[in-house]
């Protein structure tokens, strides 16, 4: 091989290699970017509201109990300041929950297993996530609870806040003002 084809050789293995190098930083860009406009969730907050990020690990939290209301399937999970004040018998002892105590209820759109040998109704898609905290100073005016639902939006794969302030949940709940504003019962294990 002359002097002549080896640089011509060489010249043409650093144009491949080069364009290989741009093709990955294109890719590496376009992957970045998806990465930096993905959102994250502990950002999301109700206007004049609750925050997410309040919430954090909620997702890891004990089961209280689950539910489903019309077509949607609910689990609801509570902290352990929460679950403590349950086996204790709160509400039902005559005592409220403790300040710090909080809930998280996660809906899903129902459906029908298509691997259960019996009818059996499952999650789908993700609906939304509510929460709960009670805080006698901050929320006073709502039975010392605050609210936030954030409704999710499978398609774009993100949160939205439902509603303005964190009273937004208040007047549904004045229903069981006698179990310090809460719903659901802790079933026995």
């Amino acid at each position: 091989m002359s002097k002549t084809q080896s640089f011509s050789t060489q010249r043409s293995v650093l144009a491949t290699s080069a364009a290989a190098g741009a093709a990955v930083a294109v890719v590496l860009a376009i992957s970045g970017s998806r990465a930096v406009s993905a959102q994250d969730k502990y950002t999301v907050q109700v206007p004049n509201g609750l925050a997410f990020s309040e919430f954090k690990g909620f997702e890891d939290w004990p089961t209280v109990a689950v539910s489903q209301s019309g077509d949607l399937i609910e689990v609801i999970l509570a902290n352990p300041q929460m679950i403590e004040a349950y086996r204790a018998g709160a509400p039902g002892n005559g005592r409220p929950f403790p300040d710090g105590a909080k809930m998280a209820k996660i809906h899903w759109n129902a459906k029908k297993s298509a691997e259960a040998p019996a009818p059996t109704i499952v999650p789908d898609t993700l609906h939304d996530v509510d929460f709960m905290v009670r805080d006698s100073k901050r929320f006073a005016d709502t039975g010392n609870w605050g609210y936030a639902q954030f409704n999710y939006d499978a398609a774009s794969d993100t949160f939205t806040p439902e509603g303005s302030g964190a009273d937004c949940g208040y007047t549904c709940h004045t229903i069981v003002k006698a179990k310090d504003y809460v719903f659901t019962v802790y079933g026995k294990r």
